[in-house]
Formats: C-alpha cells, sequence, structure tokens
C-alpha cells in the first residue's frame, strides 16, 4: 500500500516560502505555496479548499493567518512559534495549522512533514 502523501500549504506574508516547501518535498510531502504579499491571510481558504493536512503561516508575529485559519474553518491552531521543535510539540499536541516567525528553512518543512507521518502511523 503506497504511503499517504503529506498535504502542506505554505503562506508567508512576504510572498516566501520556497525553502520550506523544498524539504517538504523532500521529506516526501505535496507542498502548496500562496504566491503574493500577505499570502498568510489566505491560509485557512487555500487549505480548505486543497483539503490540505497541515498549514504553516508565516509572519513577523508568527499568529495572523494561523489565528484566521482556525477562527474561519476551526482547524486546530498554535501560533507565535519561535522553533522547530516548538512546530513538532505543536503536532503532537494535535494542531494542524502552525503560525511562526519568519522561518523559511528546508529543515522546518522537512521535520514537520516526518512528524505528521510518525502521529498518522500511531493512529
Amino acid at each position: 500500500m503506497e504511503e499517504k502523501k503529506i498535504k502542506v500549504v505554505i503562506a508567508h506574508r512576504m510572498g516566501q516560502g520556497q525553502n520550506v516547501a523544498r524539504g517538504v518535498e523532500k521529506a516526501g510531502g505535496i507542498a502548496i505555496v500562496i504566491p503574493g504579499l500577505g499570502a498568510d491571510m489566505k491560509l485557512g481558504d487555500v487549505m480548505h479548499q486543497e483539503n490540505a493536512d497541515l498549514g504553516i503561516s508565516f509572519c513577523g508575529s508568527g499568529g495572523a493567518g494561523a489565528i484566521t485559519a482556525g477562527t474561519k474553518y476551526g482547524y486546530k491552531f498554535e501560533h507565535s512559534l519561535r522553533t522547530i521543535g516548538a512546530g513538532v510539540l505543536a503536532l503532537k499536541n494535535g494542531a494542524r495549522v502552525l503560525g511562526f516567525g519568519f522561518m523559511d528553512t528546508e529543515e522546518l518543512g522537512r521535520t514537520i512533514v516526518e512528524e505528521y507521518k510518525k502521529i498518522l502511523a500511531r493512529q
């Protein structure tokens, strides 16, 4: 049986997120990067449209996109995350939308997908 591909929507306030997307793909996931400035505010809408497993939002505070996605669609979220470890802990605690400060790194994308795969395997 083929392993489920984890679909991750990436929304960066400044229209970036390509490094995280590379990490998601290296871990075997599917990355959807929302283009353009203010992309973080569209995170919930795109997650909903794409039936995504996870969402990662980036902005200075690490909160706006995650909070909006949670409020509008009921996704469990954590915000104001500043480290990869904090993101992993949020996933373990049930969050599916992660709000970070600006951390556009491959390591973040790869680690989040690998950890989510472990969570699914335990279910």
